[in-house]
Parts: structure tokens; C-alpha cells; sequence
């Protein structure tokens, strides 16, 4: 049994049932049917085993954000071949390097009307590709890089049935929810599209990506979801019609650290909480904050009850004291978990024990039990024998009105150890912010040891494609 069998069994008992709902720019919207939607991937998947495609293989896939990727990526799935999404705004020397990464057998390109291109890019050792078969591979997809070198996740068929299972617990999806979709599907697809066509949902893509768009078919298709990141909901929080979204019962807040400002904002325009969620592409959906969305909406939560959390302390032991400074890295065990690293060829069985996933993210828990990111383990600074992370820092100076975006960084100090330097993009490159007003504006709002010493104007930072800092460097 697959996420298709599932799809496809909608499509046999609802066939009438919306599946996508689908706004244009002029005006209009055309309705896809779960019947329409599985006569598409079959006919899609059809035309890949003509093509010669087979089980297993790696099939790239570039298209835009809409119709077209969902039902390729489904035909993808359908042939039995394991999905690589490719951004469609890669470069084409980002769109070959991931090709060679990926050993993509094929690739199909929504630029040639979908066509699929078999390719010859060779393969992984015989043994890799005999454990890679064994494991029925679904999903491939790389790492964003914020921090580290991309890596190729794989996913197969039985990891993303456990996972969507263990997700919809707490988002309870049902045939009568109807999800709002505005985040790039190349980077987001599992727990997300697959999840609400797994559940027979009804998905509603805006004809842009402008607050107006988003609420204008949330309002007219009576929305229940909205599923979005930190960067939609300020655009939505600034919107100036008399929409109030009165059906939405839940907005996930996804893909990058919520703050408390956007939080309030949003609260205040529509009545309703910003539910923070952490999605990991090695794990799933673990940690939601249901239970205190509008009390402390920059907590990530608990885990939902299929997953067990723990922080793991320095020391390997875990962290138990509920204080903003006394914090662990987040380490994850439940169902769904990712089946192996592609290459170098990493089973995850071997990476799991005993400590469950480590994902590289630092919190604390308070006294009612709730998860607080601190920040990356790769982004703390230790100073003179004082930790902090560079993203406290970045809240600082991106709060400051002259200040477009930070990245704050370690910099090796021959007596202190590490010091912190920001980058800054001012919002007036004509006027860019003076040192001494950063520097005291920071001694305002932080302890003078995590003030930057040295700030520089930059034209612009590195951004991942669901915009998150780059913050690893070529050596």
C-alpha cells in the first residue's frame, strides 16, 4: 500500500470531490476532481513506462509552483520511481549539479510539456543501489544548506505512509478541509500535499503569492487550513480587506522561526492563533504548539503523541531543567523516519541510536512543558566562556527600523575565543545605519558581550528557496 493506493481509492469512492481548486489572474478558478486528478498521474505515469522508466529509478522533476508539478509528481510516484524535486528557479548549473548529486535516471521538465529525458549521469555502487532498491524509495530531497552542505534525504513509500499517519493526529484532516497552499512545492511536499490528498482533502493554490490573492480564495472557497510560513502570515497580517477568514480553524506557521510581532499582528487582523510547527525533512511534523498558540506563540510546543522528544545536553544526558539557559539539542524518535543519506550512501538506522535523531536544533522547556528553540548548534558563539546563539542576536538588529535583514556569525579571537560580527542589509541602501547607533541600540536590548563588534553593510544575504539565511561558507 502506497500514498497513490490512498489517492487513488478517493478518487474510486469520491470521484466528485474537489481535489485542487485552482485561482487564475483573471478572475476565475478551475476545480480539478479527485477522478480528473488520478486520471492525470495515470496517464502521466503511463507515458513514463513507455519511456522505459523503471522501479526504482531517481526521476528529477522541474515545474512551476501549481497544477502541473502536482499531478507530475504524483505520475512520478505512480510509475514507482522515486520523486527529485528540482527548483524551477535553479540555475542551470544548480539544475545539473543537483541532477549528477541525485544520479537521476531521468527527468521531466514542465518546459518541454512534461516530456521525460532519460539521462546518463551513472549510478551509485552496486551494493548502494541494491540496500537503495530494498528500501522501495518514494521521495529524494536535499537539504536546504543553511548551515552545512546540502545532503540527499530518501524517503520510502512505508516512512511517508508512517509519517502522514503520525502528522494527522494532531492536524486531523478530513474530506471537509480545505487548505490554502502558498509554499514552494519543490521544498515542501510530503507532509503537506501528500497529506491532504492522502485524506482526501480539497488544496486551493491563489493566482499569486500577494495577501490579496491568498484571501480572496481562502474567503470565496470557505478555507479550514492555512498552511504557510512566517513571511505569508506578515503579508496577511498587513491586508486591508474585509476578509476575516471565518472558517479557518487552524494556520500552521512553517519553514522559519515565528515571531512574536507577526504572531500579534495576525492575531489581531483575522482573531485567531498562529500555530508554530517544526517540520524536519529526516523526521516529519514532531512538534506542534496547539496548546499554547495564544499564549506563547514563538514556542514550538510539545510532540504530537506518536513522537517522543528529548534535549540532549553536551554531556549526552538529557536536559531537564526548564531555563532559557540550560538548553539541548533537540533529538526526535517516532514513526516515519527517514530511511537513509544518499551520498555518501548513510542508512539512518545507523545514524538513530541511541539517541533518536539529533537535528542540530538547541531548546529549552519551561515549566509547562512547552519546547523554546534557542537556536542552531552550529550558530552558537562561546565567548569567554559565555554561549549565545547568533539568531537572539539577528532578532535584535532586524528589529531596528534602518535594518533590512542580519546574519550574525562567529569570528575566531586569539584571547576570547569567538567574538560576533553582523553583516547588515540596511533598509536604505542610501542611508545605511551608523555603527555607534547598531552598537547602541544592541547595548539596549542585550547583554554587552553578545554585541556585535564589527558590522558591515552588505547589498544583500544568501537566502535558501523558502528563505532561510545561508550560513555555511566554501572554505
Amino acid at each position: 500500500m502506497t500514498v497513490i493506493d490512498h489517492i487513488r481509492a478517493h478518487g474510486r469512492a469520491q470521484p466528485r470531490h474537489p481535489a485542487l481548486i485552482i485561482d487564475d489572474a483573471r478572475g476565475g478558478s478551475t476545480t480539478i476532481t479527485y477522478a480528473e486528478l488520478v486520471d492525470a498521474f495515470e496517464t502521466i505515469a503511463a507515458r513514463l513506462r513507455r519511456y522505459g522508466a523503471v522501479a526504482g529509478e531517481r526521476c528529477g522533476l522541474v515545474a512551476r509552483q501549481g497544477r502541473g508539478f502536482i499531478e507530475a509528481a504524483l505520475g512520478i510516484l505512480a510509475a514507482d520511481l522515486c520523486m527529485v524535486p528540482i527548483p524551477d528557479a535553479a540555475t542551470p548549473a544548480a539544475r545539473d549539479r543537483h541532477a549528477r548529486e541525485a544520479r537521476l535516471a531521468r527527468i521531466v521538465l514542465e518546459e518541454d510539456g512534461f516530456a521525460s529525458h532519460a539521462l546518463d549521469l551513472g549510478r551509485l555502487d552496486a551494493h548502494v543501489e541494491a540496500e537503495l532498491a530494498a528500501l522501495r524509495p518514494a521521495y529524494l530531497r536535499f537539504t536546504s544548506g543553511t548551515t552545512h552542505r546540502h545532503r540527499g534525504v530518501v524517503i520510502g513509500h512505508d516512512a511517508i505512509l508512517a509519517r502522514l499517519a503520525a502528522a494527522n493526529e494532531a492536524l486531523e484532516i478530513t474530506p471537509d478541509d480545505r487548505i490554502v497552499w502558498v509554499l514552494p512545492m519543490a521544498h515542501h511536499f510530503v507532509v503537506s500535499i501528500l497529506l491532504y490528498l492522502r485524506f482526501g482533502a480539497t488544496i486551493l493554490l491563489p493566482a499569486g503569492p500577494l495577501a490579496a490573492h491568498i484571501v480572496t480564495l481562502a474567503d470565496r472557497a470557505r478555507a479550514t487550513v492555512l498552511y504557510a510560513s512566517p513571511y505569508h502570515y506578515d503579508l496577511l497580517a498587513n491586508d486591508d480587506s474585509a476578509a476575516r477568514l471565518a472558517g479557518v480553524r487552524l494556520a500552521i506557521s512553517t519553514a522559519d522561526g515565528l515571531r512574536a510581532e507577526t504572531a500579534a499582528a495576525f492575531a489581531r487582523r483575522f482573531d485567531r492563533p498562529l500555530v508554530q510547527a517544526l517540520g524536519v525533512i529526516e523526521v516529519g511534523l514532531p512538534l506542534m504548539n496547539r496548546d499554547s498558540a495564544s499564549t506563547k506563540p514563538t514556542a514550538l510546543g510539545r510532540a504530537l503523541p506518536a513522537y517522543e522528544v528529548w534535549l540532549r545536553g553536551d554531556d549526552g544526558r538529557p536536559v531537564t531543567s526548564g531555563s532559557p539557559d540550560t538548553v539541548g539539542e533537540i533529538c526526535l524518535r517516532g514513526p516515519g523516519m527517514f530511511d537513509a543519506y544518499l551520498d555518501p550512501w548513510t542508512p539512518a538506522r545507523t545514524l538513530l541510536e541511541p539517541d533518536g535523531f539529533r537535528t542540530g536544533d538547541l531548546a529549552w522547556r519551561d515549566a509547562d512543558g512547552d519546547l523554546h528553540l534557542a537556536g542552531r548548534r552550529a550558530n552558537r558563539i562561546s565567548m569567554a566562556g559565555m554561549k549565545f546563539f547568533c539568531e537572539e542576536v539577528e532578532a535584535v538588529l532586524d528589529a531596528h527600523p534602518a535594518v533590512a535583514r542580519s546574519r550574525v556569525s562567529a569570528q575566531l579571537h586569539a584571547h576570547l575565543g569567538e567574538i560576533p560580527v553582523a553583516e547588515i542589509v540596511p533598509a536604505d541602501a542610501k542611508h545605511p545605519p551608523k555603527t555607534a547607533d547598531l552598537t547602541a541600540y544592541c547595548g539596549e536590548r542585550l547583554a554587552s558581550y553578545k554585541i556585535p563588534r564589527r558590522f558591515s553593510v552588505v547589498e544583500s544575504l544568501p537566502l535558501t528557496p523558502t528563505g532561510k539565511l545561508v550560513r555555511w561558507r566554501d572554505p
